[in-house]
């Protein structure tokens, strides 16, 4: 009898999946261009709100087109399968792989900040990538293992990033001696930057924050009842993660002075410093570190159902779709930690942050449009979950996910043009692979 993951894994890997990295560090760039406390809380309301949009429009497309993938699967089957192959080769690459670097490199930076906060830079560095590596190392063994072994282990992970999360928020509200002079409801002034650039390019680092929310469609082949499941993961897993991310930003902007985060990653711990003391901190920091553990988990379990779909359907790749006794995908699983074992050594940050939200928002603007293509053509497909005021929410998630990328385009070129660049790349892979075996659909 096929193992499957229960609604409530896919619920523990979605929440997991989101809150990582972004929520975390992003509040430090952010805070670079922004000064309304206003403005920096309404960026987690919009992110919110577009993640929800697109989590309803992903519900129809992966009820209507069950089968894992994600985007890789979508695009494949609504546009071309080029453009399915294309989809998958970003996801595999940057979608997983650079976030699964991210998450890991900030729980180096966090755990190495608090266990030794007096190391030099240049050791620290080595202790933080160090740490990365490991991280990686070490769950990537536990995924190619058993089915039941990874979702409980992804399960209490995430648990207990919740609670943490909640118990950290309150205690910072209920301990600080003072609040900062911060205004988090509107004034005047606010709707300029609300509707300015900064706001648009801090969006996309909220954006990123955000990644996650479309994470079961990966896993749907290994889904209890995805038809009627999915919908119901996707929209709890994106609503729940907007309330937390309101909730820890709050916290970090009434609690520590804004001068203080200006441009830092380890908001956490300058936060959990200034209103625990360094004892606090250190406790806290550490505490952070292990709650990324499962955002890593979570990434290691999504990410290789692309590469396993894809192995599926081109011979070319076939290596990737060979799985263990419990049909783990052993092969992808050790690919895309190879590849976010290569960002760990080789790639900056904030470069990562920026070229990877860009890329993963351009890859959901693509596959909620599909939405509209395949109405269009198949009107009498069957759709056990349809978009609620359609055309309306996935009409407002193009428009906010298209303005916050022509301003990051504009912005930030230079990630812009190495998005392209990957894009390109894939390309012409699947040109010299297409004759091979077309992609199933």
């Amino acid at each position: 009898m096929k193992a499957y993951f229960s609604p409530g894994t896919a619920l523990a890997i979605i929440i997991a999946n989101m809150v990582g990295t972004g929520v975390f560090t992003s509040l430090g760039f952010q805070l670079m261009t922004l000064e309304s406390g206003f403005a920096l809380i309404m960026l987690w309301v919009v992110g919110g709100v577009i993640a929800i949009f697109g989590a309803l429009s992903y519900a129809e497309l992966g009820a209507a087109l069950p089968r894992s993938g994600g985007e890789y699967n979508f695009l494949g089957r609504i546009y071309h399968p080029g453009a399915g192959f294309v989809s998958g080769w970003v996801s595999s690459t940057v979608g997983f792989s650079a976030p699964v670097a991210l998450a890991a490199m900030t729980f180096g930076a966090y755990t190495t900040s608090s266990i030794l906060p007096g190391v030099s830079d240049g050791v620290s560095v080595w202790i933080e990538r160090g740490l990365a590596v490991a991280l990686i190392v070490v769950l990537t063994l536990i995924h190619t293992r058993r089915r039941e072994t990874s979702g409980r282990f992804q399960n209490v992970f995430t648990l207990i990033k919740i609670i943490v999360i909640i118990s950290l928020s309150v205690a910072g509200l209920i301990l600080v001696a003072d609040y900062q002079p911060v205004s988090l409801l509107p004034q005047t002034g606010d709707a300029a930057a609300l509707t300015s650039g900064a706001f648009a390019v801090s969006l996309i680092y909220v954006s990123y924050a955000y990644t996650g929310w479309n994470v079961a469609t990966y896993l749907t082949d290994e889904l209890e009842r995805p038809q009627h499941s999915l919908p119901r993961v996707l929209f709890a897993g994106a609503f729940i993660v907007m309330l937390l991310y309101i909730l820890l930003n709050a916290v970090f902007l009434l609690t520590t002075p804004a001068e203080k985060m200006v441009g830092e990653v380890e908001v956490g711990v300058i936060a959990a410093r200034h209103v625990f003391g360094d004892t606090g901190a250190i406790f806290t920091g550490a505490v952070l570190g292990v709650l990324l553990i499962s955002t890593v988990s979570a990434m290691t379990i999504a990410g290789p159902r692309v590469l396993q779909m894809v192995g599926q359907d081109i011979g070319t790749f076939r290596a990737l779709a060979r799985t263990n006794s419990d049909g783990m995908p052993t092969t992808a699983v050790m690919v895309q930690s190879g590849l976010a074992l290569l960002f760990v050594v080789t790639a900056t940050f904030d470069q990562v942050l920026i070229f990877a939200g860009f890329t993963l928002a351009l890859n959901s603007l693509l596959a909620v449009g599909g939405l509209f293509v395949l109405r269009w053509r198949q009107p009498d497909l069957a759709r056990p979950f349809r978009v609620p005021l359609y055309p309306l929410l996935p009409l407002l998630y193009l428009g906010l996910t298209l303005w916050t990328l022509i301003f990051v385009a504009m912005e930030r070129p230079q990630e812009v043009a190495v998005s392209a660049a990957l894009i390109g790349i894939g390309i012409v892979i699947y040109m010299l692979t297409r004759g091979r075996e077309k992609p199933a659909g």
